[in-house]
């Protein structure tokens, strides 16, 4: 029950983005953080940070089949990463908030899970990369992401599942990353804030990282 549960939970996309988010403040691209692609809650994320990320993604893809079409896909590659940076350190916060963590061990075993969901370690490693652009060494932040984004509501008692579940834990992270100053260098893109990321895109806070959406590809493909 409780692998169904966290499969229907991770697989869930948001029906908005946030509603509120932390008021864009004035460039960290100039002498007050020199060499920082944002500043959140005082604390940088160096461009060097960024381009390492980046440059994981990119030799990954590269590595990969039909590396030209992932690598043309993923354009806009830098402020998605970037955006993602972001979001991980508002869930990380968010959980330091309510208390609640990941272990190593829970780590380990929903990664298992989802390995044998997606068809195998390559496969599914492979899916994320082509779906969600996700190098390799960076899933296991990711997972931790999602697992205490489910702790962080279930701490709450909300429920995203539901449409009104979904709204009371966007909220919840709205009202986290309002308190987080979060400064984002210009070179970048502007902090949208009525959607609470970079740029104009809606992004869920919680995404299929089970390999779920690499079986539909293959079903259609047949």
């Amino acid at each position: 029950m409780e692998r169904r549960r966290r499969r229907s939970v991770l697989t869930l996309s948001s029906a908005a983005a946030l509603a509120a988010a932390a008021p864009l403040l004035t460039a960290c691209g100039d002498d007050a953080h020199p060499g920082a692609a944002a500043v959140i809650k005082g604390e940088r994320i160096s461009v060097a940070q960024l381009q390492s990320r980046v440059g994981a993604v990119r030799d990954a893809q590269r590595d990969a089949p039909q590396s030209e079409q992932m690598i043309k896909q993923t354009g806009q590659l830098t402020r998605a990463t970037l955006d993602g940076m972001i979001r991980e350190r508002i869930v990380k916060q968010a959980a330091e908030d309510a208390g609640v963590g990941v272990s190593r061990r829970e780590l380990q075993q929903t990664r298992a899970e989802f390995q044998r969901g997606g068809g195998g370690k390559q496969q599914w490693e492979r899916s994320l990369l082509r779906q969600q652009a996700i190098a390799p060494g960076e899933i296991d932040e990711r997972i931790r992401m999602q697992l205490r984004v489910e702790k962080i509501a279930k701490a709450e008692g909300i429920d995203p599942r539901t449409q009104q579940g979904n709204a009371q834990l966007n909220d919840k992270l709205a009202a986290v990353s309002k308190a987080m100053d979060i400064d984002v260098n210009p070179r970048y893109g502007k902090w949208n804030t009525g959607k609470s990321t970079l740029g104009t895109a809606k992004t869920p806070w919680l995404r299929d990282i089970t390999g779920a959406a690499n079986d539909r590809d293959q079903r259609q493909s047949m």
